[in-house]
């Protein structure tokens, strides 16, 4: 059996969110929670610190850079490692994720059938 892995998927798309969902979930050592918007993230991670946070970086009101940043300030979150999931895939675009302190970029649109694997593959590598 699989080491159960907390994830936290952040989107402000609704179907977005449930495909990324049923798509984490087909992982069944994948425990998920999502979150429409960065203030809801940021208040998730208080009561249920996720192992890793998957985080749209383009929405509305604080933004997924913004969403980061403001992790990275709180002692609770600062260590959680954040993947990025972006259509904004160019190398220089991936180059700012990485040094806002993203572990890693995922490119929209992801594959559903290969997200939790995709993801479990991450986890690992930022665990060594």
């Amino acid at each position: 059996m699989a080491e159960s892995l907390k994830i936290l998927y952040v989107d402000d798309e609704n179907d977005i969110r449930e495909i990324a969902g049923m798509a984490l979930e087909l992982d069944s050592d994948i425990e998920l929670r999502t979150s429409a918007s960065g203030a809801d993230a940021l208040s998730v991670v208080q009561e249920w610190l996720p192992d890793l946070i998957l985080l749209d970086v383009m929405m509305p009101g604080m933004d997924g850079p913004e969403t980061l940043a403001r992790l990275r300030l709180d002692p609770v979150s600062a260590s959680i490692p954040v993947a990025f999931i972006t259509a904004r895939t160019q190398p220089e675009d991936i180059e700012t994720f990485m040094a806002l302190g993203a572990v890693s970029v995922i490119s929209k649109p992801f594959d559903p059938m290969t997200l939790a694997t995709q993801t479990r593959e991450l986890f690992a590598t930022i665990n060594g």
